[in-house]
């Protein structure tokens, strides 16, 4: 799967498959990480920026991201078509469809980006990225409400009013539930397919510093019978540990 050049940066590796045998115990993979010390480090320090600022960057990441290398995970059946993945490092589990691929890596600004994706060609996925956040955001309404929050996201990625005009961003719905903001809108660029997004963002804190997670769910228009149900499930199935 074609990444958007934005993230070109980013060292991307295919790490497992949800349908893999005999993944009840957890995998170690190789990874590069290093475990954050007493105090923010440079680039952390560079995302406690303003509200719209940090709100454009994080969509931003979550849209380009296609697949990613967590050092720790462990996947156990859930149902027949989905199984649990879960991050003890990043304190979070999501259920995702049986016998996709999982991915993860590291990228200037970014603490970790996992992503799940069919292993047949496809724009679909489903992405988690965390960011660093600073001390003035210790949880969503510190961005404001959510209808704020939500049209900040969506009128920033909106380029239709261009001349030429460039993507088209719509809002079709956004609600605040259980301490996260629930997203869903839509992108198009001219002379291209529609493009469905759903996203799930919510706030954390390992001990060191505030994290926001955003976690974010991809289909072009033409498929939506085959996965909208499998991904909007799979968004709202995400839970911090």
């Amino acid at each position: 799967m074609a990444s958007i050049s934005w993230f070109s940066c980013l060292h991307i590796r295919p790490t497992a498959t949800a349908g893999d045998k005999g993944l009840s115990s957890p995998i170690t993979v190789e990874h590069h990480k290093t475990r954050p010390q007493n105090l923010l480090s440079s680039s952390e320090e560079g995302l406690a920026i303003n509200r719209r600022q940090l709100i454009l960057y994080t969509s931003t990441a979550a849209i380009a991201a296609s697949s990613t290398d967590s050092n720790a995970l462990a996947l156990n059946d859930v149902s027949e078509d989905f199984s649990i993945y879960t991050d003890d490092e990043n304190k979070f589990k999501i259920d995702i469809p049986q016998e996709w691929q999982i991915g993860t890596g590291e990228s200037a600004g970014f603490k970790s980006l996992t992503a799940f994706y069919p292993k047949e060609q496809s724009n679909s996925n489903v992405s988690v990225v965390i960011t660093g956040v600073g001390p003035d955001f210790t949880k969503m309404e510190s961005f404001g409400k959510v209808e704020e929050f939500a049209d900040t996201l969506v009128s920033g990625l909106d380029r239709s009013w261009k001349k030429p005009p460039g993507v088209a961003a719509k809002l079709i719905d956004c609600k605040s539930s259980k301490g996260f903001y629930f997203i869903e809108y839509t992108l198009q660029s001219p002379g291209e397919g529609r493009k469905h997004l759903y996203s799930a963002i919510g706030m954390l804190t390992n001990g060191w510093y505030n994290r926001l997670y955003t976690v974010t769910g991809q289909y072009g228009e033409e498929e939506t019978d085959k996965y909208a149900s499998k991904i909007q499930k799979a968004v709202r199935s995400f839970k911090f540990i």
